[in-house]
């Protein structure tokens, strides 16, 4: 029977109690209906929101981000005091912040790399991002994630270059060996780049299609928890979810597009419900 007028104060009320075990209700129909906890496995990124936005976004789905990246070199240019904001907002939120690629390429080419990571250390950033996406590196990994370390900083390395197109046989063992070296050197990760469009870049044909063999091969190399695949578009994120399952590590998501891609993971999407590797499990209930 549908509640009527009189019951659904009453209703209302009695939903906003706590729960007995003092677990959210969303959390325990979840749960219910076979969805389980999953560790965080998306790196949403920042390309320059303002504080409150994002301190909404934080607020709103903190314990679905791996890790936050500060796209670009926006925060740079931004006030000062607005960057601080958005760094100190993520660390009570407990979500590690990382700077973009193209500020170490910048920081490498006008020699001031200490500098960089000194300020990088001082605004309270977690991991800085390495690569060579547009620029040589004249610099070996291993002095560069030394630099990093002995200021507290963690390290990732984005392999691909930002206008080569997408990647070819031999380039993918070029990147494999280039990743190698860096993970070897104390890197925790390597990002395959896919900048803002995802298409004719990296993994993504000029349609935009996942090239699925190259994917493979950088995890068979790496492992699945030290290949992170960025992700920026609905359809490069859906097709790296339908093939490599629910434990696949994406970046390059925007904030507003985070659940989105979250209740894709958890099969909780139309697109994603009838996939068996990602639709909830449970059993065959009838109405009670």
């Amino acid at each position: 029977m549908a509640p009527t007028a009189d019951s659904m104060p009453e209703e209302a009320s009695r939903m906003e109690e706590p729960t007995p075990t003092g677990q959210p209700l969303t959390s325990m129909y979840l749960r219910r209906i076979g969805v389980g906890e999953l560790p965080a496995r998306t790196s949403p990124f920042d390309p320059g929101y303002d504080p409150a936005t994002l301190e909404g976004h934080l607020e709103q789905s903190a314990h679905l981000m791996s890790i936050l990246k500060l796209s670009m070199a926006c925060w740079m240019i931004a006030e000062e005091g607005a960057t601080r904001r958005k760094i100190a907002a993520a660390a009570r939120h407990g979500v590690p912040v990382v700077t973009g690629g193209g500020p170490f390429e910048i920081a490498v080419a006008h020699g001031e790399l200490a500098a960089y990571l000194d300020l990088c250390a001082e605004l309270g950033v977690a991991r800085v991002e390495c690569g060579e996406g547009f620029t040589e590196l004249p610099v070996n990994a291993e002095d560069v994630v030394g630099m990093a370390h002995a200021r507290g900083l963690e390290v990732q390395f984005e392999l691909g270059k930002k206008h080569g197109g997408r990647f070819r046989g031999a380039t993918v063992g070029s990147l494999i060996g280039r990743g190698r070296a860096w993970l070897d050197a104390g890197a925790l990760q390597v990002v395959i780049e896919a900048r803002e469009s995802g298409r004719d870049v990296g993994l993504f044909d000029v349609e935009g299609h996942l090239d699925v063999a190259a994917a493979e091969r950088f995890v068979e190399a790496f492992g699945p928890d030290a290949v992170v695949f960025e992700a920026p578009t609905k359809a490069s994120q859906f097709a790296l979810l339908d093939h490599f399952g629910p434990g696949v590590l994406l970046s390059n998501v925007r904030l507003e597009e985070l659940l989105r891609v979250e209740i894709y993971r958890r099969g909780l999407h139309s697109d994603a419900f009838g996939r068996p590797h990602l639709s909830p499990r449970t059993e065959d209930r009838r109405w009670q």
